[in-house]
């Protein structure tokens, strides 16, 4: 595990409420490989997937929900080292290019573009080696209450 990835996961788990039964990280993290690149507090978390043959659609592109969930993965971090426990409540994505086989990774960036009390509002992006965007997405995150006790 990288540095970065060190750092973040520690971070995550500082920011939990105490006792949070949370697995950090995520099982749907570690199954595809996510790696942390950039964080730069409270504004953004880029993250770097393989594009793995497991994730390929017929024509050998890599099928859209598994950009969604590369995304998911990197909006969801983000979301709770902003404002621990949040839920997505939408995520709209727009596919701009494909993401060809030929292409080692991903990175998945996830900005802040507001916080209001009870939402966060989040813009994403996917792109290739050569910073080229292949898809774009806009989520909005409730932020949970906390429990007393």
């Amino acid at each position: 595990m990288s540095d970065i990835a060190t750092d973040i996961n520690a971070l995550l788990r500082a920011r939990l409420p105490d006792g949070a039964p949370l697995q950090i990280p995520p099982p749907c993290l570690l199954d595809m490989q996510g790696e942390p690149v950039e964080y730069v507090e409270g504004q953004s978390l880029a993250m770097r997937f393989p594009v793995l043959p497991r994730y390929r659609n017929p024509i050998g592109y890599m099928q859209g929900g598994f950009i969604v969930a590369a995304l998911d993965n990197t909006l969801g971090p983000f979301s709770y080292l902003i404002a621990p426990p949040s839920v997505t409540t939408s995520l709209n994505t727009q596919y701009l290019r494909p993401v060809t086989p030929d292409l080692p990774h991903i990175t998945c960036h996830a900005r802040l573009m507001e916080r209001t009390r009870h939402h966060l509002f989040l813009a994403g992006e996917v792109r290739d080696e050569a910073g080229s965007v292949l898809a774009m997405c806009q989520a909005v995150c409730q932020i949970l209450p906390q429990k007393a006790g």
